[in-house]
């Protein structure tokens, strides 16, 4: 490719360099844009009720208005701060308790209610280290791989009636993963996967629309050992 004139060669390097720094700024400047809104919002609304006591003249002078404003927003914060720990450590049970069973009385609600709640309960850290490792099985028929989580490598009776080495495999529905299938595959039978269990979580509740990346020296390890 011939080589650019002086000229245009300053003027790309002055472009590039312009929108370069347009996209350090822009972060910034919203993130101030933002605040900005937020204090004068919340502090235009507050200001009257908290500062009530304040003579007008003080209270409404312009160069004063951005002052007041930031009183008024971290003084809301500061409530709202009291009132979130309060409700958690203090009334947090009896409310969640009196919330609880009045949406399980509304009919229809309630099964949604308890579906969302059994998959957020699916990804608290109680429930997801019952899964230890993501692994491909054929199910439910062979040739057809699926997604499950091994749960358990301990062996026990059915090792003994099959003669085989047995791992216990959780296999969930798409979208809702808090059902599906326990399965007991042979361990020759399991492929072991590198993605995680929060991974492969987002790949069963979006039915495969969100994909995990798949790193290109992993796809190389593959390879190698094909070869070997």
């Amino acid at each position: 490719m011939a080589d650019l004139p002086p000229t245009d060669s300053r003027y790309i390097t002055l472009r590039n360099a312009f929108f370069s720094g347009v996209i350090l700024v822009a972060p910034l400047w919203f993130t101030v844009f933002v605040f900005v809104k937020i204090v004068q919002f919340t502090g235009g609304a507050f200001k009257p009720l908290f500062f009530v006591f304040v003579p007008n003249s003080l209270r409404d002078r312009p160069s004063l208005e951005t002052v007041w404003d930031i009183l008024a927003t971290l003084i809301v914060v500061v409530l709202v701060t009291f009132l979130g720990y309060a409700s958690r450590y203090v009334f947090g049970k009896y409310f969640f308790s009196i919330g609880h069973r009045f949406i399980q009385s509304i009919p229809g609600v309630s099964n949604v209610y308890n579906s969302v709640r059994q998959i957020v309960n699916t990804f608290g850290s109680q429930s997801r280290h019952l899964f230890n490792k993501v692994v491909l099985v054929e199910f439910p028929r062979k040739g057809c791989w699926t997604i499950g989580f091994l749960t358990n490598t301990a062996q026990g009776e059915a090792q003994s009636r099959t003669q085989e080495e047995v791992w216990t495999v959780f296999v969930p529905t798409t979208p809702n993963p808090t059902s599906g299938f326990l399965i007991m595959v042979p361990r020759r039978e399991a492929v072991e996967l590198e993605m995680t269990v929060g991974d492969g979580m987002k790949m069963v509740i979006s039915g495969g629309a969100v994909m995990p990346p798949w790193q290109a020296e992993g796809a190389a390890r593959l390879r190698e050992a094909g070869r070997g």
